[in-house]
This record gives structure tokens, sequence and C-alpha cells, in this order.
């Protein structure tokens, strides 16, 4: 397997975190343009992962901070449900996304790389998006400037709420 070296994850990975990154999201909103967040609103907010799976993935994030869907609220489970339906739609027309992944990873075992804070994610996809450079070279490619696509989806997210 050849490896694709990607310096800038380095800083994710060997950050020393005392708090939840989500949380320091939720409590500095003048930083959002920085953060990549689309949207706040009153139980939930949808921020840009910073190190996609696709060009345009993002993640729906309750305010509340826990790592049990269980612990939340019917108004903050429905909220961030109409976000997920509604990013799923913003998805499909502003990026033309045939298909989209919709997951969330409850725990370490489950996979989640923050796993103090529950989130949605929804990945954008394409016909052809997993070619032969990921069959076969095991790098992911992806080709599509992120400031651009968080302009278009905030924009987008902007007109709804």
């Amino acid at each position: 397997m050849q490896h694709l070296c990607a310096p800038w994850r380095s800083e994710y990975f060997s950050a020393k975190k005392d708090s939840c990154v989500f949380c320091e999201v939720i409590n500095s909103k003048e930083d959002d343009e920085k953060n990549g967040v689309l949207f706040r609103a009153k139980h939930c907010f949808g921020i840009m992962n910073l190190y996609p799976y696709s060009p345009g993935h993002f993640m729906i994030i309750p305010n509340h901070h826990t790592d049990k869907i269980e612990e939340l609220d019917e108004q903050t489970w429905f909220e961030m449900s109409k976000f997920v339906r509604l990013g799923v739609e913003i998805l499909k027309r502003e990026l033309h996304a045939q298909g989209v992944n919709i997951g969330m990873n409850l725990g370490k075992a489950a996979g989640a790389g923050i796993a103090e804070h529950v989130h949605y994610h929804l990945v954008p996809r394409w016909s052809g998006d997993t070619n032969f450079i990921t069959t076969i070279a095991d790098v992911r490619v992806n080709g599509t400037p992120f400031h651009p696509l968080y302009q278009k989806l905030k924009k987008a997210f902007s007109g709804v709420i």
C-alpha cells in the first residue's frame, strides 16, 4: 500500500484537547467562518467536516454535549432530523449529489473519531466517485476546494433558516 503524506492532519491528531472540539465551536460564534459553521439553529448546528470523505461532507451536531443519543431531548432530536432532511435536499440541489450517505458512529468501537459528542455525517456521493485510484492505490482524491463549497452550502442554509 502506498502512503499519502497529509501533514495537515497531524495537527488534528496531535492536538491535546482537554475540551470537546464541538463544544469549542458552540462557544466561539466569532470563529464560525474559520470553523466552517454552515448554520446555527436553536438545538443544533451544521459544520463542514475539515477532513471530508468527499467534497461537501458536513455534520449536524447537537448543542447538548453527550455521547448518548438517548439523552437528547425530543426537540433536539426532531430539529436534527429536520436538518438532516434539509441537508440532503441542499446537497442534491447545490452540489448535484446523486446520493448521500447519512451516518452516526456511536462510540469509539463504532468508529467515532469524536466519540464524546454525538453527531450526524452527511456525505454526498456521485456515481464513480470511488474509482480506480481508491481501489488500486488506496488513495482518496478531493478535487474541489474547501472554501467555495463552504460558501455555497452556507448560502443555501441561510436561505431556509
